[in-house]
């Protein structure tokens, strides 16, 4: 029996045998790696960039020229036409050119009721697109009226079970009028597929069915109904009905405001109505609203108040001390256990009002705002007043008083006071490097300027002073130590 040699694979591009150590392979077919090109360009391909057709190997640049989709748009870039098919590679002798539109593949017809509503075909889960429980072919997801592709964002399913864009549902279905164009302001009055004329506006007459005294819309007295029921005050309105009574501003639960006289206000009309007029109530402070309505107006509408504390008297010892009148919780004020009207808590000299902050009560059970309680009982003499003047309210100059102790009993030796010896008690003391002080006491021996703990120098002599004094008694002394440097100071 003769030798047959093994059947190699032939190359498409040369048809000769194809080996393993140099075979390439795409769309099922093996090729030479000298032939693994573009059949167009001549461009050497690899598999990132390869497309094949019908046995025949094109770049992806080629490939779109020759069998891609061509018009406007498909070009290399959006808004550009791109026509080209390749023709100047090759002579195109095998391209059909056609301005016909292509015609869909012929798709199996589902039984009635489970395809796609739109052609009536099977429709597969790879590619089905679903709207109101019913599966859509991708292809023919779109608009009916318009065409455009729809997607899950702009789908709008109408009436008619069928699928539309928002513009053409809208312009379709929706509603019609002033405002209700493409931008605010607009009219709408598209009457698409349906007549040449505008709808007309229905007017609702909420009085042709009426109530029973009492339970109607407080405003017409018609019959409210849950769809148009709302709420103030407990009883039901028209939503129509709802606007207030003055400028017919319509209202919600937010800006809606009861009268007095059972009806309903916005807040600018109900303030004007029945809010405080007067000065400080008017758009701003400082202006005076009185909204054109006279004093006797104002007066009459407005109910009086008597803002005499003392028309109720109180139980001696149990009101206002000041006018004795009874004091309620609602404008009692607090002042050493003693209750006072709002009205009455003021200085008793200079009259003027007072709070917890600046109230202060005197010995005479009166009370007093700070400058008048220290004019009358605080301290007085040179340094007592607002700055360091002399204050003498009563015409005669007390004398100058000393504040350190002079009487009483001595501590003993060694145990009091450095500075006057008497008994130095906790609250008072202040501790040096050589033994306790009144705090009155603590005071430079030289200059007589009041000490802390920062500025104390405790001196050999068992004194205490302050650092310029210590510095002139036993700082050194000669050139460079004075009040300046290269000075002299035998102090």
């Amino acid at each position: 029996m003769p030798f047959k040699p093994a059947e190699n694979p032939k190359c498409p591009k040369c048809g000769k045998s194809v080996y393993a150590a140099e075979e390439k392979v795409a769309g099922g077919y093996k090729y030479h790696k000298s032939c693994f090109k573009c059949g167009m360009c001549n461009k050497m391909l690899d598999s990132t960039n390869v497309t094949e057709h019908e046995a025949e190997l094109y770049c992806k640049n080629c490939h779109g020229r020759k069998y891609g989709p061509k018009g406007y748009g498909f070009g290399g870039g959006a808004g550009c036409l791109s026509m080209d098919d390749g023709a100047q590679f090759k002579n195109g002798d095998d391209v059909v050119r056609s301005r016909a539109p292509l015609l869909p593949k012929a798709i199996a017809k589902a039984p009635e009721g489970e395809g796609c509503p739109r052609c009536g075909g099977y429709v597969y889960a790879a590619e089905q697109m679903l709207a109101r429980g019913r599966a859509f072919h991708k292809t023919c997801f779109k608009c009916a009226d318009c065409n455009k592709g729809l997607d899950s964002y702009n789908v709008a399913e109408g009436p008619d079970k069928d699928i539309y864009c928002k513009v053409c549902y809208g312009k379709r279905f929706g509603p019609k009028g002033y405002g209700y164009g493409q931008g605010g302001g607009t009219l709408q009055s598209d009457c698409f597929a349906v007549s040449d004329q505008a709808p007309k506006t229905t007017v609702i007459d909420t009085t042709a069915i009426k109530a029973k005294p009492g339970e109607g819309c407080p405003r017409c007295g018609g019959v409210v109904f849950a769809a148009e029921e709302v709420l103030a005050k407990g009883r039901p309105w028209h939503r129509k009905c709802f606007k207030c009574k003055d400028c017919t501003k319509t209202l919600d639960s937010i800006n809606a405001c009861d009268g007095p006289d059972r009806d309903v206000y916005c807040k600018t009309c109900y303030g004007k109505k029945w809010g405080p007029h007067g000065y400080g109530f008017a758009c701003g402070s400082g202006f005076l609203q009185t909204d054109g309505l006279t004093e006797d107006e104002i007066s009459a509408s407005r109910p009086f108040y008597n803002p005499d504390t003392t028309s109720i008297k109180a139980p001696p010892g149990q009101g206002c001390p000041r006018c004795g009148g009874m004091v309620f919780a609602a404008e009692q004020q607090l002042a050493k256990g003693t209750m006072w009207h709002k009205k009455c808590f003021n200085c008793a000299e200079c009259h003027r009002p007072l709070d917890s902050v600046l109230a202060c009560d005197g010995p005479d059970k009166e009370i007093h705002c700070r400058a008048c309680y220290g004019k009358l009982f605080g301290p007085k003499g040179f340094g007592f007043g607002h700055a360091p003047t002399l204050v003498c309210a009563d015409g005669t100059a007390p004398a100058v008083h000393d504040p350190r102790p002079n009487s009483g009993r001595k501590a003993a030796p060694g145990q009091g006071c450095r500075r006057c010896g008497y008994a130095v008690y906790a609250a008072e003391q202040m501790i040096s490097k050589n033994g306790i002080w009144h705090r009155r006491c603590f005071s430079c021996a030289d200059c007589s300027r009041s000490l802390d703990s920062t500025i104390l120098n405790d001196g050999p002599n068992g004194d205490i002073y302050c650092r310029g004094c210590y510095g002139r008694n036993f700082g050194p002394k000669g050139v460079g130590f004075g009040m300046g440097a290269g000075t002299l100071t035998m102090a």
